[in-house]
């Protein structure tokens, strides 16, 4: 993947989200409605109606990045537990194996956690630790060719 250089950013750069949220609080400062800052900022009147929500609540400071958003699940401390354990080999931890797989990582972070995660979310915290290629399958889940019962490919 390429990046793009500063000026040629994406839509969904922070920065650029953010500058349009304080374009957003300018713009409601100054009395025009809602209906207008969507039309003026090309984005949706419920987006607009949040931003205008949260900063009725805390001003300009509600709509600076890092306040917009879900928290994360998993705490640094968490993170970097489940990542030292997936350093070791599964077998010593009590998998089945010689290699993580999502389901395994997924166990694991479960039980490190309590946090439950869908398997594709479980692959983003393993692509985020530089896990590469790709996930691998419980052999319930292959298509029925690749044990060589039933239909042919």
């Amino acid at each position: 993947m390429t990046s793009l250089p500063p000026d040629e950013s994406t839509p969904n750069d922070p920065e650029r989200l953010e500058a349009r949220r304080m374009t957003a609080a300018a713009l409601f400062e100054t009395g025009v409605h809602q209906a207008e800052v969507a039309r003026r900022l090309g984005v949706s009147h419920q987006t607009v109606s949040r931003w205008h929500a949260r900063w009725r609540e805390g001003g300009r400071e509600a709509l600076v990045a890092g306040t917009i958003g879900r928290r994360p699940r998993l705490t640094a401390a968490q993170l970097a537990e489940i990542r030292a354990a997936l350093d070791r080999p599964p077998s010593e931890l009590g998998f089945d194996g010689c290699n993580w797989t999502v389901r395994s990582a997924r166990e694991l972070i479960t039980q490190v956690s309590g946090v439950a995660y869908h398997p594709s979310q479980v692959w983003r915290i393993l692509r985020q630790f530089g896990a590469t290629g790709a996930p691998r399958r419980s052999r319930s889940r292959r298509d029925d060719s690749a044990s060589g019962n039933g239909r042919q490919p």
